[in-house]
């Protein structure tokens, strides 16, 4: 079985995303916008923005939201959870992955942070 990784972090040890043979994992993903800081706004606008930064770490290693088949999601507030479902449903198509989701402390001021496995043969 091959490894690879994909985006290291230039300060944190961590990398977006390991292929590791067939089974692609990400590293859990907050709602950083392009220039490196957090989005602004509610759960809804950053549910959208880790999800489309989970699709690009995917991407890096040739695999999409399609081919995720576990995700773990970390809520800080419960009442979050109908608005973050409704985002999150419509990245993923039916039948969904398996999933976790938790209320928690994160390490930076976002309200969600999400990671995946995507199985996506080599």
């Amino acid at each position: 079985m091959s490894k690879q990784t994909f985006a290291p972090h230039p300060t944190v040890p961590l990398s977006n995303a390991v292929r590791a043979g067939d089974f692609v994992f990400t590293s859990g993903q907050v709602p950083f916008g392009p220039d490196g800081k957090l989005v602004e706004g509610g759960i809804d606008v950053q549910t959208k923005t880790v999800l489309d930064n989970l699709a690009a770490a995917l991407g890096l290693a040739g695999a999409t939201l399609n081919d995720v088949v576990k995700t773990t999601i970390w809520l800080t507030d419960a009442a979050d959870f109908a608005e973050f479902n409704s985002v999150y449903a419509g990245y993923f198509e039916t039948p969904p992955p398996a999933r976790s989701c938790v209320v928690s402390a994160l390490m930076v001021p976002a309200r969600v942070e999400i990671e995946v496995v995507a199985y996506r043969p080599e």
